[in-house]
């Protein structure tokens, strides 16, 4: 990996980039204490069944469906029946979501034992197998260090605030794991194994970052100490990456969508190279309500659904084969190289009616500004899980 961090901290996040985004600005927001016994293994969680996974489509087209509505067969069933009928097949289901609550049992009493407030799904196993009876592709989103439930019961892990030491919250009043906690990193794993483990095709990893909303005056971050934001996430990206290797399990990361633009790490440590030469996917948030007032030159961002989303992703696939170009020419690895391609790209476009009512001819426009970009796949954000059914092509 030598060659390849000296490409990232001279020629792509430095000014080699610069030839895609100099004429344009942008905003950006500017050990160990304890030992956890973390099983990373899968333990006897799967019931005597054969548990059968699908291969990634390509392309991709998903929906997101949070842990709450998993565990109501009613509401899951009209989101499961829009896949059925239109051109979507796969799905995202929260595994672990901003509570910090595991949705299911895995039977690794390390991650059951953590208590959440959130929904469970009672019978989680059973509906990704009938998922893949459809023949539809099931995602596991784990939110990461955003996690109240985990910092509750591992207070010395948490960030902490800087003037008296309690744990550090949010605006929201959520807490936080600090990124340099590596205690923390074997316990995501052994969530993603297990959850493989009883048929998630793949694993969905989001709030991969540093927390960015509240009081930022009074916020500590003891185990990540004195190194750099981006540095630690790069580690974390390495570990997870060499731990997961040969288990069969897809990966997915979820960046901000700035981090296609940004040359920064936004402040928050997430940086595009990194996250691509270490996840199987890559998926930037580029909803258009994220960005801000005269982003690019555009007044209202919310305006400007397919500009949006064409400047982002386009940005995004220029730096991706450029990451492809630079590491072909300096590494004989050819298990990055063949990793690295603009088809890791896999956006998150907008389907709600934040900050103003998104219509099916504004969702339409994120896919066909995907696909002008030279990308496939795309999955679409709806927390309220009712998507906009006229948007899509019918089955």
């Amino acid at each position: 990996m030598t060659n390849i961090r000296r490409i990232l901290g001279v020629g792509i996040v430095g000014t080699a980039l610069l030839f895609f985004i100099s004429s344009f600005t942008f905003s950006s927001e500017s050990y160990y204490g304890e030992s956890l016994a973390i099983t990373t293994n899968p333990t006897n969680i799967a019931k005597e069944k054969e548990v059968k996974h699908l291969k990634t489509p390509e392309p991709l087209k998903g929906v997101y469906m949070t842990q709450c509505v998993a565990g109501t067969p009613s509401f899951r069933d009209k989101v499961v029946r829009l896949i059925d009928d239109t051109e979507l097949n796969s799905i995202i289901i929260d595994i672990k979501d901003y509570t910090g609550t595991v949705s299911f049992l895995t039977g690794n009493k390390e991650i059951d034992s953590i208590v959440g407030t959130g929904c469970k799904v009672s019978d989680m196993q059973e509906f990704v197998e009938n998922l893949h009876n459809k023949n539809i592709y099931v995602i596991g989103r784990v939110t990461v260090f955003q996690d109240p439930a985990f910092a509750k019961a591992h207070p010395n892990l948490a960030v902490k605030r800087k003037s008296d030491g309690g744990v550090w919250k949010d605006r929201k009043g959520i807490s936080f794991i600090d990124v340099g906690a590596r205690p923390f990193w074997d316990y995501i794993i052994s969530i993603a194994t297990s959850s493989y483990a009883i048929g998630f095709d793949e694993i969905n990893f989001d709030y991969i970052r540093f927390p960015s909303d509240g009081d930022m005056k009074d916020i500590s971050f003891t185990h990540t100490g004195t190194t750099t934001k981006k540095e630690i996430l790069r580690q974390f990206f390495e570990y997870l990456d060499s731990k997961i290797a040969g288990t069969g399990v897809v990966t997915s990361a979820d960046l901000f969508g700035m981090t296609t633009t940004n040359t920064d790490d936004l402040g928050i440590g997430q940086v595009l190279e990194y996250a691509l030469l270490n996840f199987d996917y890559v998926s930037p948030m580029v909803y258009p309500s994220h960005y801000p007032p005269k982003f690019n030159g555009w007044p209202d961002p919310n305006k400007v659904p397919y500009e949006i989303i064409k400047f982002s992703m386009g940005a995004g696939v220029a730096r991706t084969n450029f990451l492809e170009k630079e590491i072909a020419s300096s590494t004989p690895d050819a298990k990055v190289l063949e990793r690295i391609n603009p088809l890791q790209l896999r956006p998150w476009l907008q389907d709600n009616d934040y900050p103003v009512h998104y219509t099916a001819e504004m969702v339409r426009k994120q896919i066909q500004a995907t696909y002008d970009v030279g990308l496939t796949s795309w999955m679409l954000w709806d927390p309220g899980n009712t998507y906009t059914e006229a948007a899509l092509l019918k089955d």
